[in-house]
């Protein structure tokens, strides 16, 4: 196996300006090297964006014939008046199926309550031992 996968490249030469800058250089130099010199950026002036209004990026291009556009907001009004329409449609339905699936654990839990609380018999809910005592007399002996 291979110690190392990659070829080692050779360390490239250090070379120094008269004021002591290094700078690098590769093998063969086309020409002659120039240390890194950063340009100046001009500092911006001050409260130069205050100039110009935040809310005028904003605003529509303004239209040329000064017509107003009436289909257009009455389309966009209906658009938004369908769209509530839909909205409460859905909230209407979810309110009517919720109420239904009330309803009818209230009519689980009723016919429960009474299953439990009749004794099948018809007795109107009244059920265990009775006390029964009949005297029989034959007077016609």
């Amino acid at each position: 196996m291979h110690q190392q996968p990659y070829p080692v490249q050779p360390a490239a030469p250090v070379l120094y300006t008269p004021d002591g800058t290094p700078y690098y250089a590769t093998s063969p130099a086309t020409a002659p090297l120039v240390p890194y010199q950063p340009t100046l950026v001009p500092a911006p002036a001050p409260y130069a964006a205050a100039l110009v209004h935040p809310a005028a990026a904003y605003l529509p291009a303004p239209v040329g014939t000064g017509r107003d556009v009436w289909p257009a907001r009455l389309l966009a009004g209906g658009i938004g008046a369908g769209a509530a329409g839909v909205g409460l449609a859905f909230l209407f339905q979810a309110v009517a199926a919720a109420a239904t699936g009330l309803g009818l654990l209230a009519a689980v839990l009723a016919l429960v309550w009474l299953l439990k609380n009749t004794g099948g018999s018809g007795g109107g809910g009244r059920s265990g031992a009775v006390n029964l005592s009949v005297n029989v007399s034959n007077r016609n002996r």
